[in-house]
């Protein structure tokens, strides 16, 4: 069963959001976006289903936060509708944005079509410590900069982005970018992960404390909690 956390300040939406939910996902609740960042700190879960009007920590800031070190589908719960509100959301990062009250039957099917979206791969936009990787627009930026790559580098740091905490070989990096339509050698991807953390030095992100070395395997990117 899909894990969902409800983030929200109200005792009473959060057990009526269960209530409704609980049928067909495992349900956490947590009262504030504070309490939300702790837990994914030691847990995993499938989609965070977020409150924006909370006191000290509001929606907009803990999906910024979340953002910031997670890859998680976020839902936007609120009772405010206004199209800036919306806009806002999704820029801060959210999938969609319901407001209340809401009907349940909409609720699981948005729930269902976001979870849908990135089981099938369809989330374009990747961000991590404001690292931005763009596929749509072919565009990595740190904090606003342009971060010039080739194709191949692009698509090494878009891996590595989205399968955060896994070791890829380097046969297994040669398969997934190049393909097998060309021979080429391990010492390509030597090259090709040098030149990704070179360009990413250059605009003082700290890769090397991400993209690491498994000597005598490959390379992954790891998510340290702070």
């Amino acid at each position: 069963m899909k894990k969902i956390l409800l983030v929200d300040d109200e005792q009473r939406m959060l057990d009526l959001l269960s209530i409704y939910l609980s049928p067909f996902y495992s349900c956490i609740k947590v009262s504030s976006g504070q309490e939300a960042l702790e837990y994914l700190e030691n847990h995993q879960v499938d989609l965070v289903l977020l409150d924006i009007m909370m006191p000290r920590m509001d929606g907009w800031e803990t999906c910024r936060e979340i953002r910031r070190f997670y890859e998680i589908p976020i839902i936007m719960l609120t009772a405010r509708n206004e199209k800036d509100d919306v806009i806002r959301g999704l820029k801060e990062g959210a999938d969609d944005y319901i407001t209340k009250p809401f009907d349940e039957r909409e609720l699981l099917a948005r729930i269902e079509a976001v979870l849908r979206r990135w089981q099938n791969g369809e989330k374009k936009l990747v961000s991590f410590k404001g690292l931005v990787w763009n596929e749509e627009a072919f565009e990595l930026t740190y904090n606003g900069s342009e971060i010039s790559t080739t194709p191949k580098e692009f698509a090494l740091i878009g891996l590595f982005l989205q399968n955060p905490n896994r070791v890829f070989s380097r046969e297994s990096l040669l398969k997934t970018i190049w393909g097998n339509k060309v021979y080429t050698e391990d010492r390509t991807i030597d090259s090709h992960v040098r030149n990704v953390r070179d360009k990413l030095r250059q605009v003082n992100f700290p890769v090397d404390d991400y993209l690491i070395t498994v000597w005598g395997v490959g390379y992954k990117w790891i998510i340290k909690q702070e």
